[in-house]
């Protein structure tokens, strides 16, 4: 035990569990429903943080919106940031977003990041895969390019993980053109499903369909920025922003249109109404919705043994409500329980995610972004 924990714990009568590395910044203790918790801040100075993911040697890397990806070892951040990033552009809502590891890590060091990327005609979203080694990324290639390209500097999306054969989801945001989301000659305001080649994936729902972009999986979709797969069910679960109200909580479902901006449980940033339709034949209901919008952004299913009263359920971070949310759902895939988390330390919440040891991880967006732990 360090010696400075030690002499705290003689005069507190109680001793805590460190993570490994350095003395944590500050912690804080919460109450909740089911688990009392401590907030650890494990580093702080990261600026816009997006994405984290675990490397198997216990490294994490956390990826910096202005275009850094940086290395957390034993608790400490490492001042120079990860060689050979692909060139974007770091703008508005856009830069350097989700890293992903492949399912293979351990024997193929693969990797994917999505990012903003800028040329003549534009800005869009990226997905590129890398070969990560000894702090360096090599053999960066770019698997996927969303067409056509636009000027806006609004909803990249961004958000990726792999299902159980090996296969890349990844988000798309409507670029703040909300008409595109039912355009399936557009990739905005969709999720698409690619081989790690950028092909296709089999088994796709339109491949023969002319009239839809062959990577497409679901359209309708407006901005998800927090997708996850149930580690017991193998089903992508994802949420979106709505405009003002109507975030949403989705299971994306292969052939499904999400019904931006036909439908919507939000009206426009003005006050104005979007559209008077909540349901419309042939599009998806929400499994849950926020009214007023959360802006939630991240989330991940809890399956640890730090908190066995959490195990099963749903976490999601908040931006504009500045809280971290915990969600219950039953069998029937309906919500029985929500409670707040984090809200007296006012962090907007980018990124939420279970660690191999148990804690909750979580990333706060700010021009001095946080790394947090949770832990009993």
């Amino acid at each position: 035990m360090h010696p400075l924990i030690a002499r705290l714990a003689l005069v507190t009568g109680v001793i805590s569990i460190a993570l490994p590395g350095s003395l944590p910044l500050a912690a804080d203790n919460f109450s909740s429903q089911h688990h009392d918790f401590r907030v650890t801040t494990v580093a702080d100075g990261l600026e816009h943080p997006w994405s984290m993911a675990f490397l198997p040697n216990g490294d994490q890397l956390v990826t910096e919106r202005a275009g850094r990806l940086r290395i957390l070892r034993d608790g400490e951040l490492l001042t120079d940031p990860v060689q050979g990033v692909p060139e974007l552009v770091a703008a508005g809502q856009g830069g350097l977003l989700d890293v992903v590891l492949h399912p293979d890590f351990a024997d193929n060091q693969q990797l994917v990041l999505s990012y903003a990327h800028r040329n003549d005609q534009g800005m869009t979203t990226r997905v590129a895969k890398a070969t990560y080694e000894d702090g360096s990324l090599r053999d960066v290639t770019v698997i996927f390019e969303a067409l056509p390209r636009s000027n806006t500097a609004r909803h990249f999306a961004g958000r990726m993980v792999f299902d159980d054969d090996h296969y890349l989801y990844l988000t798309v945001g409507d670029r703040g053109e909300k008409d595109r989301a039912q355009d399936t000659r557009d990739d905005a305001g969709g999720v698409h499903r690619i081989t790690m080649d950028g092909d296709p994936a089999p088994g796709n729902p339109w491949l023969d369909d002319p009239d839809v972009n062959d990577t497409f999986f679901t359209y309708g979709n407006r901005n998800i920025q927090g997708m996850t797969r149930h580690p017991k069910t193998g089903v992508i679960w994802s949420h979106e922003h709505g405009p003002r109200g109507g975030d949403e909580i989705n299971i994306i479902r292969a052939g499904t249109n999400y019904g931006w901006p036909e439908i919507t449980y939000g009206i426009d940033y003005s006050g104005v109404p979007i559209t008077d339709k909540t349901h419309k034949e042939g599009m998806a209901q929400p499994l849950h919705y926020w009214d007023p919008s959360i802006a939630p952004s991240g989330m991940d299913f809890y399956y640890g043994d730090a908190f066995p009263e959490w195990q099963g359920d749903l976490f999601v971070g908040a931006l504009k409500f500045r809280k971290l949310v915990r969600l219950r759902i039953d069998g029937n895939e309906e919500v029985r329980e929500e409670e707040d988390l984090m809200k007296d330390l006012d962090y907007r919440i980018r990124s939420v995610y279970q660690g191999p040891e148990g804690a909750l991880w979580v990333l706060t967006d700010s021009s001095d972004g946080k790394i947090l732990t949770l832990t009993p």
